[in-house]
Order: C-alpha cells, then sequence, then structure tokens
C-alpha cells in the first residue's frame, strides 16, 4: 500500500498535536484511562481485539521491534478497510497501558474523541466519534464536555492535510458512509 505522505510530514503533524489537547489536563482522569485500558478488568472485553491501526505510513515513525508497542500486521483485503488499500495494515497495542510513551502515541489516538466525516458533498466536517463504536464509556463524549478550541482546530487542520492521501481519503470516506448522520454530533469551527 503506496500513500503520498512522508515521514517528516507524520513528524510535523505529530509535533502539532503534542501542542494541544482535548481538554485542560489529563483526560484520562475522568474515566481511568479507559480508551487506554478497556477491558483489563473486564473478562469478556480482554478477547476483544483492543488496539489502534495506523494510517497508511505512519508506521515510519516507529520502531516495530521493542519500543512501547505490540504489533500486529493484517492483509487490508482481509478487514474492514476500503476496496483501494491492499496489502499491509499495521495494528498495534500499548504494552503498558495506561503508562504509553505519550510522545508516541499513534495518530488515532491524539485526535480522539474527535474523528473525520465527509459529507455527501465532500466537505470534511469533525465529529465526535460514535459511542456505539466504542467498548468503554468516554465522558468527554458521553457528557458532552467542552473541548478545547485549539485541539478542534489543530485537528481539523491535520485532517485536512491527511486527506489529500488518496488512501486515506477513502478510509474517511468509506467511514463516512457507514455512518448515520442523524445522530452524528457535529463540531463547530
Amino acid at each position: 500500500m503506496k500513500n503520498t505522505i512522508r515521514k517528516r510530514t507524520y513528524a510535523a503533524v505529530y509535533r502539532l498535536l503534542d501542542r494541544v489537547s482535548p481538554i485542560d489536563g489529563d483526560c484520562g482522569k475522568l474515566c481511568g484511562s479507559a480508551c487506554c485500558c478497556a477491558g483489563e478488568e473486564d473478562a469478556a472485553a480482554k478477547d476483544l481485539d483492543l488496539g489502534i491501526y495506523l494510517l497508511p505510513g505512519e508506521d515510519k515513525l516507529f520502531a516495530k521491534r521493542g519500543g512501547s508497542f505490540e504489533w500486529n500486521v493484517i492483509r487490508a483485503e482481509d478487514g474492514d478497510f476500503p476496496d483501494s488499500w491492499r496489502g499491509k495494515v499495521y495494528f498495534i497495542r500499548c504494552k503498558t497501558p495506561p503508562r504509553c510513551e505519550r510522545r508516541m502515541r499513534p495518530l488515532q489516538c491524539r485526535f480522539f474523541p474527535l474523528a473525520p466525516h465527509l459529507l455527501a458533498d465532500g466537505a470534511l466536517k469533525l465529529i465526535l466519534f460514535p459511542m456505539e463504536h466504542l467498548p468503554y464509556t468516554c465522558p468527554l463524549i458521553s457528557e458532552r464536555y467542552p473541548l478545547s478550541t485549539d485541539f478542534i482546530r489543530a485537528s481539523y487542520t491535520v485532517w485536512r492535510r491527511l486527506i489529500r492521501d488518496p488512501l486515506i481519503r477513502d478510509l474517511v470516506a468509506y467511514d463516512s458512509r457507514d455512518r448515520n448522520t442523524d445522530e452524528l454530533v457535529f463540531l463547530d469551527l
């Protein structure tokens, strides 16, 4: 799978997102770091395949041996990905939740609880991640905590850049088609 985003662009995106946070403070203190530890105590949830997949080319920033993550490789054709995705997709899990190496959090973690959504006309919007797709409760979503304007703007800026890559745009469009827009929480910029 060939993407158009270079390693240095991903590094710049990481630096930008390092400067913002969803709220003033550590949101993990609100929920016991549920997004990092979901299922650690719940026997039923332990069987879930919890982790994060990396966007195409994002793996260039990580050491695949050692480090903070367990790595799995799946074939895009075997997963729930757009038809344009072919070959390897990297799926990672933090080895020591919730004590991950914050500066190396994948993009999906850095954006949370936001998700990109493409409208029928192709316009990019940010939404709160739909709760029905989570194996845990996130108070930022369920209690509608006011999110930092800087965090929302930085996330939007990054997604506008990322969706220039055809594979990432295809993924965002693919995920957007499956959503009921009447149930989404759209964020204003």
